[in-house]
């Protein structure tokens, strides 16, 4: 079973597919894990990728398909995974299909998580992040005892950069520039199911296993 997540940042596509990975024995793939992986162990497709992160540019697509083809070319991902965070744009898409189409496989699922952009908003503004320890947490849905002071060490809770409404505003709008189109490719190809995200995430977890069964 090769599954593919898609949602908007925030809408908890990441916290999903680690979910559904565990409970169908499968391997979550996240891109920004290969590529650490890689750059950790030194490999050649690693030091490439390293070669542009370190110049703050995105990794081209090519690189990109390439680290994880070569990832998911390993024994573990035999009877399927689940792709958290790739592919990102049309043209990663259609080099995924066609090396796919290469060995007769093919996606069996997108499950796109879907949550309006006004909710993600309030949901990545409302986060707050420990300084120290790096714990999360939620103004609304999971406070700290003590405003501002994390609950484990009693450092300072902070609103990350990415996490400020401007940033999300403007990383949403990458997201339904590059992405978005993503959504009608895959619903082309019949193997799209949307959920709704703005669910429990438990809720928005048994939606997914009735569509994988």
């Amino acid at each position: 079973m090769k599954i593919i997540m898609l949602g908007a940042p925030g809408a908890g596509k990441g916290t999903q597919a680690k979910m559904i990975a565990e409970k169908y024995s499968l391997p979550h793939i996240s891109t920004g894990d290969i590529f650490r992986a890689n750059i950790k162990n030194g490999t050649e497709l690693g030091m490439e990728a390293k070669s542009y992160m370190d110049k703050g540019q995105l990794v081209p697509d090519e690189l990109t398909v390439k680290i994880l083809l070569d990832r998911v070319a390993k024994d573990d991902c035999k009877n399927g995974y689940v792709l958290d965070g790739f592919p990102r744009t049309i043209p990663q898409a259609k080099v995924l299909e066609d090396a796919l189409n290469k060995t007769g496989e093919k996606i069996d699922y997108a499950i796109n998580v879907d949550v309006p952009d006004e909710n993600i908003i309030k949901r990545m503004s409302g986060r707050r992040a420990c300084v120290n320890c790096g714990a999360t947490y939620h103004i609304v849905n999971v406070p700290p005892k003590k405003e501002g002071i994390c609950d484990k060490c009693g450092s300072e809770l902070i609103l990350r950069d990415d996490d400020k409404e401007e940033t999300v505003k403007n990383r949403l709008t990458v997201y339904h520039d590059q992405t978005q189109p993503l959504i009608d490719f895959y619903s082309e190809r019949k193997v799209l199911k949307n959920v709704d995200g703005t669910l429990d995430m438990m809720d928005v977890f048994k939606a997914i296993t009735n569509i994988l069964g």
